[in-house]
Parts: structure tokens; sequence; C-alpha cells
């Protein structure tokens, strides 16, 4: 799994054996949380339509179902990843925090 890209504060974009999962960063009063799911053919279909923009659209929309609820009636509620796809995404992830911190900045 790697990471393709991010919105600071709202979302990872991962890649897996060319099947995509975004990761929506949740956040309820004091409570945060992520919430990763894989996309769907037809979520696929509208990143590559509409780019970067549907995804924060797809993570605000996460956010707002309030997935992980015992209560919420949210539709990704049960398109949650498997534990094993977030343990690769948080490895993913943390390889990829650690590069950045290694590669100089440019322009500073």
């Amino acid at each position: 799994m790697q990471v393709l890209d991010h919105e600071p504060h709202s979302w990872f974009l991962f890649e897996a054996n060319g099947a995509l999962y975004l990761d929506a960063n949740c956040n309820h009063g004091a409570f945060g949380y992520s919430f990763m799911i894989r996309l769907s053919a037809a979520e696929v279909q509208r990143y590559r339509d509409e780019g970067r923009d549907y995804l924060s659209w797809l993570a605000q929309d996460i956010h707002n179902s309030a997935p992980i609820l015992s209560a919420s009636s949210s539709p990704y509620k049960v398109r949650k990843a498997a534990p094993e796809e977030e343990a690769h995404a948080s490895m993913a992830l943390a390889a990829w925090q650690a590069e950045r911190i290694r590669r100089p900045k440019l322009g500073v």
C-alpha cells in the first residue's frame, strides 16, 4: 500500500494492488478518528472526473454521517476497511511521513 495524495486535516488517499482507499479524518467535538473505506468503481470514476474536490466532498460526507456511532445509519459503516488494510495503510503512512522528513524542502 502507498500514499497517493492527501489533504491536510481532511483525508489520505491510498492505493494497493490497483484499489483506492480513502481515509477520512472525522472530528466530533473533542473526539476525533479516521475512517477508511475502499472506493467503489463509481467513486473511482467520480474521482477521475472531478479530482481532489470529490475526495474532499466524500471525506466530509463520511464525517457528517458519523459512521462509528452505534446509532448511525451511515452507508459507510458497512464499508469500513478491514483491520489488515488499515494496518497496511498505517505502515505506508509512517513510511511516507519519514520520507517527507528526510527530503529537504525546496524554496525554503
